[in-house]
């Protein structure tokens, strides 16, 4: 993993900088929530880790810690937004998975229900 903690090329880098705005659904020490701007349910929140990292399994490799707050952050924000513990945890890694912005986040899906497989 790079020693930089962030990336200026890095939408979401930007975003927790502030540089960019968004939506901010919660945030923590190390994580930041904010309103996807293209929903797949009616929540549809990114929880993201502060430092920049490529994807879930870097952000394990650097940080167990940080991995754990990404996915209570998701928590809190799913009981703020009274999913009543209904929602889906997703990690797209990688291009041909889906991971379209390189730094690693959850995505945070509720407020319907869903299928399985999920596509």
């Amino acid at each position: 993993m790079s020693a930089a903690t962030t990336d200026p090329d890095c939408l979401f880098c930007r975003i927790v900088a502030g540089s960019v705005p968004a939506d901010v659904a919660g945030e923590s020490g190390h994580s930041l929530a904010f309103r996807d701007l293209d929903p797949q349910a009616p929540t549809h929140v990114l929880v993201v880790p502060r430092r920049h990292v490529a994807n879930a399994g870097e952000l394990a490799e650097a940080s167990a810690d940080e991995l754990a707050d990404v996915v209570l952050l998701a928590r809190t924000v799913a009981e703020q937004e009274e999913l009543d513990g209904d929602y889906r945890l997703v990690f797209n890694t990688g291009e041909g998975a889906g991971q379209s912005v390189f730094h690693a986040h959850l995505h945070l899906l509720g407020g319907r229900s869903m299928k399985w497989p999920p596509g």
